[in-house]
Protein backbone atom coordinates (compact mmCIF):
# COMPACT_ATOMS: atom_id res chain seq x y z
CA UNK A 1 0.00 0.00 0.00
CA UNK A 2 1.18 3.46 -0.42
CA UNK A 3 -0.31 6.92 -0.04
CA UNK A 4 0.69 10.64 -1.03
CA UNK A 5 0.45 13.19 1.85
CA UNK A 6 0.27 16.77 0.66
CA UNK A 7 0.30 20.25 2.57
CA UNK A 8 -0.40 22.44 -0.88
CA UNK A 9 -3.15 24.14 -1.34
CA UNK A 10 -6.69 22.36 -1.39
CA UNK A 11 -10.59 22.92 -2.96
CA UNK A 12 -13.35 23.45 -0.49
CA UNK A 13 -16.37 20.75 0.33
CA UNK A 14 -19.00 23.56 -0.79
CA UNK A 15 -17.87 26.42 1.28
CA UNK A 16 -17.69 29.39 -0.64
CA UNK A 17 -16.41 31.19 1.91
CA UNK A 18 -13.11 29.16 2.61
CA UNK A 19 -10.18 30.39 5.08
CA UNK A 20 -6.28 28.68 3.89
CA UNK A 21 -5.97 28.80 8.19
CA UNK A 22 -9.46 26.74 8.43
CA UNK A 23 -9.60 23.69 6.54
CA UNK A 24 -13.51 23.38 5.26
CA UNK A 25 -14.26 19.69 5.97
CA UNK A 26 -17.15 17.44 4.39
CA UNK A 27 -18.31 13.88 4.22
CA UNK A 28 -19.07 11.33 2.76
CA UNK A 29 -20.12 7.60 2.96
CA UNK A 30 -18.85 4.10 1.84
CA UNK A 31 -20.96 0.84 2.96
CA UNK A 32 -18.67 -1.64 3.63
CA UNK A 33 -18.78 -5.13 5.64
CA UNK A 34 -17.34 -4.03 8.84
CA UNK A 35 -19.89 -1.59 8.92
CA UNK A 36 -20.56 2.07 7.80
CA UNK A 37 -17.28 4.27 6.84
CA UNK A 38 -17.44 7.69 7.23
CA UNK A 39 -14.98 9.51 4.88
CA UNK A 40 -13.50 13.10 5.76
CA UNK A 41 -12.05 15.20 2.70
CA UNK A 42 -10.41 18.93 2.86
CA UNK A 43 -11.48 19.16 -0.61
CA UNK A 44 -10.16 16.51 -2.75
CA UNK A 45 -7.75 15.38 0.48
CA UNK A 46 -8.77 12.40 3.05
CA UNK A 47 -8.31 13.74 6.17
CA UNK A 48 -9.87 10.96 8.21
CA UNK A 49 -12.08 7.45 8.41
CA UNK A 50 -14.21 6.99 11.01
CA UNK A 51 -17.26 3.86 11.97
CA UNK A 52 -18.77 7.23 14.02
CA UNK A 53 -20.68 9.53 11.96
CA UNK A 54 -18.49 12.86 12.30
CA UNK A 55 -20.19 15.94 14.27
CA UNK A 56 -20.20 19.54 13.37
CA UNK A 57 -19.06 18.49 9.56
CA UNK A 58 -21.82 18.11 6.38
CA UNK A 59 -22.69 15.38 4.60
CA UNK A 60 -21.64 15.64 0.85
CA UNK A 61 -22.50 13.31 -1.76
CA UNK A 62 -19.83 12.28 -4.07
CA UNK A 63 -17.25 13.87 -1.96
CA UNK A 64 -15.47 10.63 -2.17
CA UNK A 65 -13.87 10.53 -5.61
CA UNK A 66 -15.05 7.26 -7.95
CA UNK A 67 -11.79 6.17 -7.96
CA UNK A 68 -11.10 5.75 -4.01
CA UNK A 69 -14.90 4.42 -3.74
CA UNK A 70 -13.34 1.51 -6.64
CA UNK A 71 -10.49 0.80 -4.43
CA UNK A 72 -12.69 0.34 -1.16
CA UNK A 73 -15.25 -1.93 -2.56
CA UNK A 74 -11.81 -4.00 -4.39
CA UNK A 75 -10.30 -4.07 -1.18
CA UNK A 76 -13.66 -5.01 0.94
CA UNK A 77 -13.82 -7.31 -2.20
CA UNK A 78 -10.83 -8.99 -1.09
CA UNK A 79 -8.67 -7.88 -3.93
CA UNK A 80 -5.14 -6.63 -2.52
CA UNK A 81 -4.84 -3.68 -3.33
CA UNK A 82 -2.54 -0.10 -3.03
CA UNK A 83 -5.16 2.96 -1.81
CA UNK A 84 -3.65 6.15 -4.19
CA UNK A 85 -6.21 8.53 -2.28
CA UNK A 86 -4.17 11.66 -1.37
CA UNK A 87 -4.51 11.84 2.89
CA UNK A 88 -3.67 14.91 4.62
CA UNK A 89 -3.19 15.01 7.96
CA UNK A 90 -4.72 17.56 10.30
CA UNK A 91 -3.20 16.12 13.66
CA UNK A 92 -0.58 14.27 14.70
CA UNK A 93 2.79 14.83 16.07
CA UNK A 94 5.92 13.76 13.79
CA UNK A 95 6.20 10.46 15.85
CA UNK A 96 2.94 9.28 15.16
CA UNK A 97 3.14 10.52 11.50
CA UNK A 98 6.37 8.20 11.51
CA UNK A 99 4.34 5.10 13.05
CA UNK A 100 1.37 6.17 10.57
CA UNK A 101 3.97 6.08 7.59
CA UNK A 102 5.93 2.76 8.95
CA UNK A 103 2.32 1.00 8.75
CA UNK A 104 2.10 1.51 5.31
CA UNK A 105 4.72 -0.82 4.57
CA UNK A 106 2.80 -3.65 6.29
CA UNK A 107 1.49 -6.17 3.00
CA UNK A 108 -2.08 -7.15 2.70
CA UNK A 109 -2.90 -10.11 3.99
CA UNK A 110 0.22 -9.70 6.97
CA UNK A 111 0.62 -8.72 10.60
CA UNK A 112 3.66 -7.14 11.88
CA UNK A 113 4.00 -6.76 15.80
CA UNK A 114 4.11 -3.03 17.39
CA UNK A 115 7.77 -3.78 18.57
CA UNK A 116 8.54 -3.91 14.40
CA UNK A 117 6.89 -0.62 14.58
CA UNK A 118 9.12 0.96 16.98
CA UNK A 119 12.03 -0.26 15.23
CA UNK A 120 11.13 0.77 11.46
CA UNK A 121 10.60 4.38 13.62
CA UNK A 122 14.19 4.54 14.84
CA UNK A 123 12.77 3.97 18.12
CA UNK A 124 12.70 0.70 19.27
CA UNK A 125 12.24 1.22 22.82
CA UNK A 126 8.90 3.00 21.92
CA UNK A 127 6.68 0.18 21.58
CA UNK A 128 3.87 1.63 24.34
CA UNK A 129 3.95 4.78 22.15
CA UNK A 130 3.67 2.86 18.99
CA UNK A 131 0.26 1.77 20.48
CA UNK A 132 -0.66 4.78 21.22
CA UNK A 133 0.04 6.66 17.94
CA UNK A 134 -1.93 3.21 16.13
CA UNK A 135 -4.82 4.55 18.49
CA UNK A 136 -4.86 8.18 16.90
CA UNK A 137 -4.57 7.26 13.34
CA UNK A 138 -7.27 9.40 11.37
CA UNK A 139 -7.45 7.15 8.58
CA UNK A 140 -8.12 3.38 9.35
CA UNK A 141 -8.21 0.89 7.10
CA UNK A 142 -6.34 3.26 4.67
CA UNK A 143 -3.47 3.26 7.15
CA UNK A 144 -3.37 -0.36 7.97
CA UNK A 145 -3.14 -0.20 11.36
CA UNK A 146 -5.51 -3.19 11.84
CA UNK A 147 -2.35 -5.30 11.13
CA UNK A 148 -0.27 -4.92 13.92
CA UNK A 149 -0.14 -6.91 16.53
CA UNK A 150 1.78 -8.15 19.71
CA UNK A 151 4.61 -9.90 19.55
CA UNK A 152 3.29 -13.33 21.06
CA UNK A 153 0.56 -12.99 18.48
CA UNK A 154 -2.46 -11.54 20.26
CA UNK A 155 -4.53 -9.21 18.32
CA UNK A 156 -4.00 -6.78 20.43
CA UNK A 157 -6.35 -3.08 20.86
CA UNK A 158 -8.16 -1.40 17.89
CA UNK A 159 -9.37 1.82 18.00
CA UNK A 160 -12.74 1.00 16.44
CA UNK A 161 -13.11 -2.51 18.78
CA UNK A 162 -11.13 -5.63 18.37
CA UNK A 163 -14.27 -7.21 16.85
CA UNK A 164 -13.55 -5.14 13.29
CA UNK A 165 -9.71 -6.00 13.68
CA UNK A 166 -10.74 -9.66 13.73
CA UNK A 167 -13.02 -9.31 10.79
CA UNK A 168 -10.42 -7.20 8.39
CA UNK A 169 -7.82 -9.39 9.73
CA UNK A 170 -9.73 -12.46 8.49
CA UNK A 171 -11.27 -11.06 5.64
CA UNK A 172 -7.37 -10.05 4.44
CA UNK A 173 -6.32 -13.89 5.83
CA UNK A 174 -9.06 -15.44 3.82
CA UNK A 175 -8.88 -13.41 0.39
CA UNK A 176 -5.39 -14.01 0.28
CA UNK A 177 -5.96 -17.65 0.13
CA UNK A 178 -4.16 -19.26 3.28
Amino acid sequence: MSYRNSSTDFLVCGNPGWNMSKPSLCYDVFDSPVGTLYLVFSGRQLTGVSFDKPERVPYKKGAAPGSFIKELADYFGGVPCVFNQEIKFLTGTDFEKKVWTAIMEVPFGETRSYKWVAAKTGSPAAVRAVGRALSKNPVPVIIPCHRVIESDGSIGGYSSGVDVKRRLLDMEYYAEGK
